[in-house]
């Protein structure tokens, strides 16, 4: 084996964006993520979860919600109060609508995957129903005070669960009348702070979960408005749920970085009562777990520490292999370092600009494993910003190191480098 030099970068100064929601397509193989900065991926479960789409950032675009509709289609929408599809083939933001109620905060689709409900900032619950160029605005459902967080459909597409700050209800889809309305901390005595319903779940034999601000997932007969079950998983907020198909098992997110899981368990060996159990919390991020997903074979969270994690059922895997692996993605899929080697240069992508540096030089030698003292020390040549709103895609420097260019979703940028390395000049 030959000898090599080997150079120890601690100058990349990358902060990963963190997961912002997650979206498992319904009966297929794919998760969708968007992150804090607008990116949205897609990751193959088929494929050992192999991210197969990355759509760059926009930073006139955030996404607050991820759902899959009519299949195979991906839809978002944010702060921006736009509804816009993903074009997965081009990698890029197809069309977007106007949800018409300011920034929307929640988005989900039927069971069918022929409309979509948004929650508002001005209180309302809009259906679009989607159609083969997009989305069409079909009509408004009862608008009440206060921005609605979270949203739910009902399996049979009767009904919907809106959250909201202290309270959620229950909306008719036929009539577009609220229901019911339940005060989600009526029992607790000299409340002050408000309570915060972070998500909902409308089960398909009657119960809402909801997960709020006070740390705790509790289970409501909607049609009486009464409350079944309360579990406090943590002494702060509760952000995230997701339910199985079948609902006999539920994962919750936390501030704390800690994930639940709650199963629908019999209270006696072979009897018919069954109550929700929690079990012991799973500690893999640092930061909030804003979002959770639950699919087959496995529970799926997403947190502000840029981290995936994906924790397999036991129970759901046939045999042991990689299917039963802890996954954890922390770094970055994609490339963000391209190396000259003949001018000794790296560059350094970021979503909107780039760095330009050069190696440090040592004079001495050593053995195997030794740290060399360098003689002239690493150097920042050049820092180059994006014009525009969209994120950086992809970027590359030539081998002879006078060449640079990045893309964006739209365009193509080249630069030429002097020799001095002190400015850039587009080509």
């Amino acid at each position: 084996m030959g000898e090599f030099k080997v150079h120890r970068v601690r100058f990349f100064g990358l902060v990963p964006a963190g997961v912002r929601c997650l979206a498992c397509q319904p009966r297929g193989a794919r998760l969708a993520l968007a992150r804090t900065d607008g990116a949205v991926e897609v990751y193959n479960f088929a494929a050992n979860y192999y991210q197969e789409k990355v759509i760059p950032g926009h930073e006139g675009r955030s996404v607050e919600s991820l759902c899959w509709a009519a299949g195979d289609r991906l839809f978002g929408a944010g702060l921006s109060g736009d509804i816009t599809e993903y074009d997965l083939c081009r990698l890029s933001a197809a069309r977007g609508t106007d949800g018409g109620g300011g920034p929307i905060w929640s988005m989900a689709a039927n069971s069918s995957g022929t409309q979509l409900a948004i929650g508002c900032e001005d209180g309302s619950v809009k259906i679009f129903q989607v159609v083969p160029g997009g989305v069409q605005f079909e009509r408004n459902l009862d608008r009440r005070k206060g921005r609605v967080l979270c949203l739910s459909w009902h399996p049979s597409d009767t009904h919907i669960a809106a959250g909201s700050i202290d309270i959620f209800r229950v909306i008719d889809v036929a009539s577009g009348q609220t229901v019911q309305r339940v005060m989600v901390n009526y029992h607790m005595e000299k409340t002050k702070s408000e309570c915060v319903v972070w998500a909902i779940a409308l089960l398909s034999r009657g119960t809402v979960v909801t997960a709020d601000s006070y740390g705790r997932v509790q289970f409501w007969d909607w049609q009486q408005g009464t409350l079944a079950e309360s579990h406090t998983v943590s002494t702060s907020a509760a952000l995230s749920l997701a339910v199985s198909e079948r609902e006999d098992s539920i994962v919750v997110g936390t501030s704390t970085g800690a994930t639940y899981q709650l199963q629908l368990l019999p209270v006696k060996l072979g009897g018919s009562e069954k109550r929700w159990v929690r079990t012991k919390p799973f500690q893999y991020h640092s930061h909030d777990v804003r979002a959770v997903a639950h699919s087959p074979t496995a529970l799926i969270s997403g947190g502000l520490d840029a981290q995936l994690v994906i924790r397999p059922l036991m129970e759901k895997v046939q045999k042991k292999g990689y299917d039963a692996v802890l996954r954890k993605f922390i770094f970055p899929h994609r490339r963000l370092v391209s190396c000259a080697r003949k001018a000794r240069l790296l560059l350094f992508q970021f979503s909107q600009h780039l760095e330009l540096w050069r190696l440090g030089f040592t004079k001495e030698s050593g053995k195997d494993g030794e740290v060399l003292p360098l003689c002239r020390m690493p150097e920042h040549l050049v820092q180059l910003k994006s014009k525009g709103p969209e994120h950086i895609y992809c970027s590359s420097v030539s081998p002879c190191g006078t060449w640079l260019g990045y893309s964006t979703a739209s365009r193509f940028h080249l630069y030429r480098m002097p020799c001095s390395g002190i400015s850039l000049r587009k080509v």
